[in-house]
């Protein structure tokens, strides 16, 4: 067992890949210094196989000829997943180049604290939970508990004030999309009653 050292920045530990104070010569952490100062490479994958996802889909839809006009259903999906793919080339040639994102000097965010995955796993579970009762409940009901479940999860403690909102944003949002936008969404219980 090793004992962890002192070093200017404090406790070092030699056997953490991740110490800033670890010694640098090795290769492994030469390519974890590599990847970390090329980390921007990561959205450049995102966003060619979102790109290629929607390309593939757009390419493969299956459209009668005579059900549409000049620029038919599969024009915005290939500019836009062709717009995906130019852009992840351009930034990932940017990124080769030793181009770097400046960090956003507007927003209040104390970048060495770290992340809050308690409330990104608790968001998870309210968007899986959406996803989950859409059908059984319909919109109305799923929409309101997804709100409300949201604004809780991000820190707003008005049980008096927080699901009539969630539930009024959840009726304009259906309404809207049902009845004047075409979109069907599922009605549940309620289809009746809407």
């Amino acid at each position: 067992m090793t004992t962890p050292t002192t070093g200017p920045t404090g406790p070092t530990d030699p056997k953490d890949p991740t110490d800033s104070a670890a010694p640098t010569g090795t290769p492994a952490a030469e390519r974890r210094s590599w990847l970390r100062d090329h980390s921007e490479l990561g959205v450049c994958a995102l966003l060619l196989a979102l790109g290629v996802l929607v390309l593939g889909d757009a390419l493969t839809m299956d459209v009668d000829i005579t059900q549409r006009g000049p620029v038919g259903p599969k024009t915005v999906p290939v500019v836009v997943g062709a717009g995906l793919l130019l852009v992840a080339a351009l930034l990932a040639v940017d990124v080769l180049r030793g181009g770097r994102g400046q960090a956003e000097s507007g927003e209040d965010v104390d970048l060495s604290e770290p992340a809050d995955w308690r409330t990104v796993l608790l968001l998870t579970g309210v968007f899986l939970g959406f996803a989950v009762l859409i059908e059984p409940l319909g919109f109305p009901v799923a929409g309101a508990l997804l709100f409300w479940g949201a604004a809780f999860v991000l820190g707003s403690r008005r049980p008096d004030r927080d699901p009539l909102i969630a539930a009024v944003i959840s009726l304009i949002t259906y309404a809207v999309f049902n009845n004047l936008l075409g979109v069907p969404l599922p009605g549940g219980p309620l289809m009746g009653v809407l």
